[in-house]
């Protein structure tokens, strides 16, 4: 029997491989997730359900009450394919993106307007992930198309109170953003508990930014002191000196040059003009060539992980900045799949993500097929994840909800849902956690509370001229949770609103907080 199970196993195998070489990635995706299934997997999701959570991935909010209905009556079999190209056309991708990518980034610690500029004129050019990875990690002042990613390095440069730089943290942030490892606690020693990261890992990395310093501009900025020498260290634990250059796991060392006093510049600082030169040996900028590379593994799998985690919930790799031989891929094959045709199609974003969104696994249903598939793993993905909306996705899908898209300023409001909804400071939003803070939120937010009273064009005011109870509960539900109600809940609606007829008003907008503040709206599922 054994032997029968590993032919078995083998002939599998071999007809996925087969079949890998002769589709397209989508399929491919399908038939390496379908090959570990290891049990039942949910149908496919609804029509519904999928355009929530296509417009929650790709335009960062719900779908208006006019998108809906003219999606779910269309009978064209590519609508879902026509749906995904048609928001990754949009200027609302570019936003959502741009918002993504700043939450995974900077990690809540600030903002600046030349940084989101030059986010969004990114992802609206399309322009390739490595090519925005160099422009973060070696940014030039002197091009204003792109100086604002300069504010990666500067916002990790500056001084919170009375505290030093945090050099270690920002060369941990390049470990763990760009290639996916997390060797902060590698400055000292040996990781302990990750055989994979070493000391020179850390110091290596520190070799390259740390002589990173920050400019007084009006703009992101930050200048380079020169390095004349390898970094010196020594492990706690193993009192022996070592030494290294600017260094990646996997790479060569780099040599650095020796130079005769003021002749490491190729343009000399002017503490007139605040010019802070040029460096022959810019150590930046190798980093900026060697790191995003098509052929540095850890950067393309880094990235390849991170936007599978976008849409699917999980990444292959979880945690997200945790790449290491002891944490290994819940399909190896299919990581190392979509790293190199990522790295093969020039780190393509809207290329990757339109496979992935095309693909049977991305538009599973989050209903389990049965008991078993209820119980599946979560790194199976035999059930559609179910994600928490980021504080951004909730005010721009809230805004859709009420019908408050004329009034409501959301550029003003950001701030105020970030404090409700969003991770402190430096914390990763990735898993989904509730706060008493948000809750409170919900119950007492003026603003909130006022898109739920009658106003011209909004949605109380619809449901309160009409008079049919049934049709309210039907655009309510289709407004607020892209979906009718069921039978259930529309008898509970209409009971609801013939018990409390004398208030009318204040029984309608107690039905739309209660939506909006339903789990099943403040998840994507």
């Amino acid at each position: 029997m054994p032997r029968m199970a590993s032919l078995t196993l083998a002939l599998c195998a071999t007809m996925v491989s087969s079949a890998l070489g002769q589709s397209s990635l989508h399929d491919q995706i399908d038939a390496l997730i379908e090959a570990k299934a290891a049990g039942p997997l949910a149908a496919q999701t609804s029509d519904a359900e999928f355009l929530r959570r296509v417009y929650l991935d790709f335009a960062g909010r719900i779908p208006s009450l006019e998108e809906s209905p003219a999606f779910l009556a269309d009978a064209d079999a590519a609508k879902r394919e026509k749906l995904v190209d048609k928001l990754l056309a949009s200027d609302e991708y570019a936003k959502r993106m741009s918002q993504v990518f700043h939450v995974m980034l900077l990690e809540r610690l600030g903002d600046h307007k030349e940084w989101q500029k030059y986010l969004q004129d990114s992802f609206a050019a399309n322009k390739p992930w490595d090519v925005m990875a160099r422009e973060m990690l070696n940014p030039s002042a002197e091009n204003e198309a792109t100086r604002g990613a300069a504010l990666f390095f500067s916002k990790r440069l500056e001084n919170y109170g009375q505290n030093p730089v945090d050099v270690p943290g920002m060369v941990r942030d390049v470990g763990r953003l760009f290639m996916g490892i997390d060797v902060q606690c590698c400055q000292c020693h040996d990781h302990l508990f990750v055989d994979d990261y070493k000391q020179e890992y850390y110091q290596g990395l520190f070799a390259f930014v740390g002589q990173a310093t920050l400019r007084q501009e009006s703009f992101p900025a930050i200048a380079e002191k020169p390095l004349a020498k390898k970094v010196e260290f020594m492990s706690v634990f193993v009192k022996e000196p070592k030494k290294v250059g600017p260094y990646l796991p996997g790479l060569k060392e780099i040599e650095i040059p020796v130079y005769a006093n003021g002749e490491e510049w190729e343009i000399k600082p002017d503490p007139k003009t605040k010019n802070p030169g040029k460096l022959k040996f810019s150590t930046l900028k190798i980093l900026s060539e060697q790191l995003p590379s098509p052929d540095n593994q850890l950067f393309k799998k880094n990235i390849a992980n991170r936007l599978w985690w976008l849409l699917l919930g999980r990444g292959l790799v979880q945690p997200l900045d945790m790449q290491h031989a002891g944490n290994a891929p819940s399909h190896p094959e299919l990581l190392e799949l979509l790293a190199n045709e990522f790295a093969a199609h020039k780190f393509d974003m809207k290329w990757l993500l339109r496979e992935i969104a095309l693909s049977k696994t991305y538009q599973r249903g989050s209903q389990a097929a049965d008991d078993a598939a209820a119980e599946a793993p979560r790194e199976s993905y035999r059930v559609a994840l179910e994600k928490p909306l980021s504080s951004e996705q909730l005010l721009a899908s809230m805004i859709a909800a009420t019908g408050e898209s004329a009034r409501a300023k959301p550029d003003e409001l950001q701030e105020r849902f970030a404090k409700a909804f969003a991770n402190p400071p430096r914390e990763p939003e990735v898993e989904f956690s509730p706060t008493v803070k948000a809750a409170l939120f919900y119950l007492n937010d003026s603003v909130v509370l006022g898109w739920l009273k009658p106003a011209p064009g909004n949605l109380a005011a619809r449901l309160f001229e009409t008079k049919e109870n049934g049709k309210l509960a039907e655009e309510m539900y289709l407004s607020i949770l892209t979906r009718l109600p069921g039978e259930d809940e529309k008898k509970d609606v209409v009971d609801y609103l013939a018990k409390h007829a004398a208030n009318r008003e204040t029984a309608i907008r107690n039905l739309l907080w209660s939506l909006l503040a339903s789990n099943e709206f403040c998840m994507n599922h």
